[in-house]
């Protein structure tokens, strides 16, 4: 299977770097435009998508995490890709690209959920509603999601863009996206030793208050992994990448130290 992506890029095609975005849940492409503002990435390729099946993108066959970071992994592969961004479902899109081995660059994971328990309690409520009302449950999750982006950290014009890009989901698709995810979400008994054993450096962001957590013993984990750094943003960001793009592209920039690092060690043996 293969997938249309739906594509926005900022910097050099030429660039010595590469990096993937991917975007959360229901956003599309251009939501990370505050990050490919950042003057500090001037001389990096940055190429975002839109996954399939959200923002008003054509659905794919296989609403599966898997299923989408193989797609996801085969693109980073043919535009050469460094280092992944992901965002919210779009971290764990990422993370699963690490951890199946399908991407073996590091990864930046902002807002991401490891476990249900991560998630609040309301998204999984609405996933058992849907057996029994269908999309009924995520049309209106779809409105508060619009109230919410209202609270982003950006100029008028661009959070007209982000609510156009909102309301282009159909809440037919995002019952099967959100089920598939948190199906997902509850595969594993221990998915932040997963990421460590991933054996890719790895970055785990997010804010005091926000979007996705982890648990305690998801952190401890993290904190104890050698590979992997654990930041925690100070106060509420529910769009980090919108939010707090000077920090993340601080963030990406020693991802892409290590990149580097890796590609020297290669060379020399």
């Amino acid at each position: 299977m293969s997938a249309e992506w739906e594509t926005v890029e900022s910097g050099p095609a030429d660039a010595d770097r590469t990096v993937l975005l991917i975007p959360g849940g229901l956003n599309a492409a251009r939501s990370y435009a505050e990050l490919m503002a950042q003057p500090a990435l001037c001389g990096v390729r940055l190429v975002a998508v839109t996954l399939p099946g959200h923002a008003g993108a054509p659905p794919p066959e296989d609403f599966s995490i898997e299923t989408c970071a193989r797609l996801a992994a085969d693109l980073a592969a043919s535009l050469g890709c460094d280092a992944v961004v992901g965002f919210s479902l779009g971290a764990t899109v990422a993370l699963e690209m690490a951890a199946s081995g399908a991407f073996c660059g590091p990864v930046v994971l902002l807002g991401i959920s490891l476990s249900p328990r991560d998630e609040p309690a309301f998204l999984r409520a609405l996933n058992r509603l849907s057996v029994v009302l269908g999309s009924l449950p995520w049309a209106v999750m779809l409105k508060l999601i619009g109230l919410a982006a209202k609270q982003a950290r950006v100029s008028a014009d661009r959070r007209v863009q982000l609510l156009a890009d909102f309301r282009r989901n159909d809440p037919r698709v995002m019952r099967q996206v959100f089920r598939g995810y948190l199906e997902y979400l509850g595969r594993y008994d221990a998915p932040a030793a997963r990421l460590c054993d991933a054996g890719v450096p790895a970055w785990v962001v997010h804010a005091e208050k926000g979007d996705g957590a982890l648990t305690g013993q998801e952190r401890r984990t993290l904190e104890a992994c050698p590979r992997t750094t654990v930041v925690t943003i100070p106060g509420t960001s529910f769009f980090i990448p919108n939010d707090e793009p000077e920090r993340v592209a601080s963030l990406l920039i020693d991802a892409l130290g290590h990149a580097a690092g890796n590609k020297d060690r290669q060379k020399s043996r």
